[in-house]
């Protein structure tokens, strides 16, 4: 039992503590009339149990979008209405449809996996899944950039597809 509980300090000193700063930093550009202290501390309480439940792939990504969805449950909560018009808003209290800071580092962190998992490649099925997944070149275009058939190509992004996702299953981001 004790040593669950210096495990899970170590884990949440390590791996959660060091994102706090950014969370925080985040949650007031997004979320300015929220008390953040409360949003923080019930998305650690989340982001605790999901651990022990053995769900969490990527620390950092799950915190932040714990949060956001912790943030909105709030909102939610409290009706928050107001009598002024949205196009009457000032433009920094508007969602302009992008992307928020959780959705930009999943996206990144996905990115990053992807990349490595095709760096696992061997050489010529590396260099046709770049083209692919990474460029979008067509099957044409890549058996000319690499002088190849487009049945070799085809045969390549099988292998490179189905090694990927070996890849990211092991690494817990597919089930």
């Amino acid at each position: 039992m004790e040593t669950n509980r210096v495990e899970r300090a170590r884990w949440f000193t390590e791996e959660v503590h060091q994102h706090e700063a950014a969370l925080r930093g985040y949650l007031h550009s997004a979320f300015p009339s929220l008390d953040v202290d409360d949003v923080v501390q019930e998305s650690y309480l989340k982001l605790l149990r999901a651990r022990a439940a053995g769900r969490i792939a990527s620390t950092k990504s799950y915190l932040f979008a714990v949060a956001r969805n912790t943030a909105l449950t709030i909102f939610h909560r409290r009706r928050i209405f107001s009598a002024t018009p949205v196009n009457e808003l000032p433009d920094s209290l508007v969602l302009n449809g992008e992307p928020d800071a959780a959705q930009k580092l999943a996206a990144s962190e996905r990115f990053e996996l992807m990349t490595q998992a095709i760096g696992q490649l061997p050489e010529r099925c590396r260099a046709v899944m770049r083209l692919a997944a990474l460029r979008g070149y067509s099957n044409a275009e890549i058996a000319a950039t690499l002088g190849l058939s487009e049945n070799t190509v085809r045969v390549h992004l099988a292998r490179g597809i189905r090694q990927c996702t070996d890849f990211l299953r092991a690494q817990g981001e597919l089930p």
